[in-house]
């Protein structure tokens, strides 16, 4: 592959992690456009003089949307669409591939705006487009409760939005996902005579973005991977909200579009030449001005978060030579952009003709690929789940979960999923495949490296892709604290990412406190979209991988032991779908003397409690509450039924903090748990030392 010329720059005494992976151990190409006449530009292209000026006219329109929908609003951010907006008009005009008229298509261009405060953009040019779910409403709506064009890009709101984004490079990282599930089923499903997986992901990041961890990591990976069809272009416009960049960030001026304001020619010239490159993924650094146009603003941090204010709305408008009304759309726009509803149309319908043919020649092929772009799942999947008795022999739930993973995966065709360079750990291998690396782009297996803040990014990014892509990642429990921001755009963007967490309590043992986790439990249980399942066995174990499979739209995070567990008597299938269930009673008339309420491996130390309380005459009833969430959804009736209100004698035991169990255990009960950090120590010594024992939960017991 050629490398472009460089471009001589000034040089500076260190670079961003980010541009470190770009440029250097990530396997990056940074792509410049070739700039003026006779550069050795192959790809330079010239609009003739009426074509530029109707290009000029569609960036103006585009950048007073943006002002426009900002100041009335009084919220928002106008500096980058502004400074962006020859970019977007000439990525989205002159390079996407997408049906306006179905924002679903499978082969279509991805295109994800890390720098999600700048949305406006985006949103402007959807509109443009003829995206029906944006209209000039809704930009008028922006901001505004109800609307489809909030604060930040929602995937779930606008139709063309493909990524959650808003917190700085997640979006980078959703594109590297989006951009790996594309290679992968390239790689499984092109044939030689029929390519039916070809499309490009591209990503806008700003200087916030380089600046966020996530973003190194996923660029070292995604460079790491090859992934040639992924294109980012850097918005480098040296203002953040604090004011100058340099202020804390120096970076490598070498290579870019120098500018990136006016310069159509040099941005078609980086495109193109980034298209080329088919073995890595290419950042562009395109040089832009904050604010463009703005004559008071412009290149200042004040233009990047606030509306510029009605005055200087109106000396923007004289300074571009913009006489029109507040979201004015010119005739000549409107008519030039209307070329893609019907451009969109025959590109989709092109594509259906390809996999109908390729429907007759690999019917199988194609059977995996339409389970994988529907999102229906294969007949009897369920059914490949393991079972297991209360015969079966004790084992770690970790373990139990790598029997379901595996069992998944030979039935599924979109399952695929890796760890956090803890696969002998965590027990996440999928045996029967090899590793998705750069040459084998075909394989399930993903080798994250210790990257867990990319790694539950990336996979938001598998997740939206296609409906019937279902990723899974793992670390230990601990460790979701590094990938919390993830896992929480998970649950906003509705992406049903499977999160296997082990080594979920301090059943862990002698690493001690620093990896012991007891507040994770409690902290994620209280994010809004997600299920938090802690199975006790092997019967819940596969019960809880049904559920993660089935909610598509809900992530699921499954705590798993490290320490081996019992099969226990009464766990089932049915009672898990419900999130709490009786596993055992003594009682009649649903009145048991006491209720002891559990989850995990501490399930085995109530049923040993209750064992013991009832050969001393008492009625226990033990109730596993594996998910709280699944729990809360049903009815009434049902609940009573598990949890009746007139019985107040209720102690809950589950290895974390006690906080939130006063719902279950209601004011006369107690919660016995871990208030502290754990310590360093062989598991038994620390369950016996802090309280997680059948003698403690007696005496607990007795002291009601």
């Amino acid at each position: 592959m050629a490398t472009p010329t460089p471009t001589p720059a000034p040089t500076s005494p260190a670079c961003t992690p980010a541009a470190l992976a770009f440029g250097g151990r990530g396997g990056f190409l940074l792509a410049r456009a070739r700039v003026g006449p006779g550069a050795g530009g192959r790809w330079v292209v010239r609009a003739q003089p009426a074509a530029a000026e109707l290009v000029e006219r569609s960036v103006n329109t585009i950048r007073f949307l943006a002002v426009d929908a900002v100041e009335k609003a009084k919220s928002g951010h106008p500096g980058l669409p502004m400074g962006c907006a020859p970019l977007g008009h000439v990525l989205f005009d002159e390079f996407l591939r997408f049906n306006p008229a179905n924002h679903a298509w499978f082969d279509r261009d991805r295109l994800v705006l890390s720098a999600g405060h700048g949305c406006m953009l985006h949103y402007a040019l959807l509109h443009l487009a003829g995206y029906q779910g944006v209209t000039i409403d809704d930009l008028k709506a922006f901001r505004q409760w109800g609307s489809r064009t909030p604060g930040h890009p929602e995937n779930f709101e606008t139709d063309g939005v493909e990524v959650t984004t808003g917190p700085l490079g997640q979006g980078f990282a959703n594109a590297v996902g989006l951009a790996l599930a594309e290679k992968h089923l390239a790689a499984r499903f092109n044939k030689p005579d029929l390519t039916v997986v070809d499309h490009y992901t591209y990503v806008i990041l700003g200087d916030g973005c380089q600046m966020e961890g996530v973003a190194n990591e996923a660029a070292s990976l995604a460079g790491h991977w090859g992934l040639g069809k992924l294109i980012a272009f850097y918005d480098d416009n040296h203002i953040s909200i604090d004011g100058s960049t340099a202020i804390a960030f120096t970076e490598d001026h070498t290579i870019w579009v120098q500018n990136g304001n006016t310069g159509y020619d040099d941005i078609r010239a980086a495109i193109k030449e980034a298209k080329e490159v088919k073995d890595k993924p290419t950042l562009i650094k395109v040089t832009t001005t904050i604010g463009y146009g703005s004559p008071n603003k412009a290149s200042t941090h004040s233009v990047h978060g606030s509306a510029l204010g009605s005055k200087e709305v109106e000396a923007t408008r004289k300074n571009l030579s913009w006489a029109h009304e507040p979201f004015h759309v010119p005739d000549e726009v409107k008519r030039h952009w209307a070329h893609h509803l019907e451009e969109g149309a025959s590109l989709e319908a092109e594509w259906n003709a390809k996999f109908a043919e390729y429907e007759k020649k690999y019917h199988q092929e194609a059977v995996e690929l339409n389970s994988i772009i529907s999102g229906k799942l294969p007949a009897g999947w369920e059914d490949a789940l393991p079972k297991y008795t209360p015969e079966s022999p004790a084992d770690a739930t970790r373990n139990l979960s790598q029997q379901c993973l595996n069992a998944l995966a030979k039935v599924i065709p979109g399952f695929l999923g890796g760890s956090a360079d803890l696969a002998s750990s965590n027990m996440t291998l999928l045996k029967m495949f090899g590793d998705f690396q750069k040459d084998t782009p075909e394989e399930r297996n993903i080798r994250f490296g210790v990257r867990e803040h990319a790694m539950g990014a990336i996979c938001n990014g598998i997740a939206v892709h296609s409906p019937g892509l279902i990723p899974y990642c793992s670390t230990f429990f601990v460790f979701a604290d590094y990938m919390r921001a993830p896992i929480r755009l998970s649950a906003l963007s509705e992406s049903g990412v499977i999160f296997v967490m082990t080594h979920d309590s301090i059943g862990l043992g002698e690493d001690g406190p620093t990896h012991q986790p007891v507040e994770q439990l409690f902290s994620l249980r209280a994010m809004p979209g997600i299920l938090i399942l802690r199975p006790a066995d092997g019967t819940e174990t596969s019960a809880a991988y049904r559920i993660a499979v089935i909610n598509r739209k809900r992530p699921s995070i499954l705590a798993l032991s490290r320490q081996k567990l019992p099969q226990l008597e009464g766990t089932s299938v049915e009672g898990v779908a419900k999130g709490g269930y009786v596993i055992s009673d003594n009682s009649s008339g649903n009145k048991p003397d006491l209720i002891l309420i559990s989850t995990g491996s501490e399930l085995e130390i109530a049923e040993k409690a209750a064992d013991q309380l009832r050969k001393e005459g008492k009625s226990v009833r033990v109730v596993s509450l594996v998910c709280w969430e699944l729990f809360e959804e049903q009815s009434e009736e049902y609940k009573e039924s598990v949890l009746p209100s007139d019985v107040t004698s209720r102690i809950s035991i589950e290895a974390g903090v006690t906080m939130g169990w006063e719902k279950y255990i209601g004011q006369k009960g107690k919660a016995v748990g871990i208030d502290r950090f754990g310590s360093s120590a062989p598991a038994g010594k620390i369950y016996k030392e802090l309280g997680l024992t059948v003698e403690n939960l007696i005496a607990t017991v007795k002291s009601l």
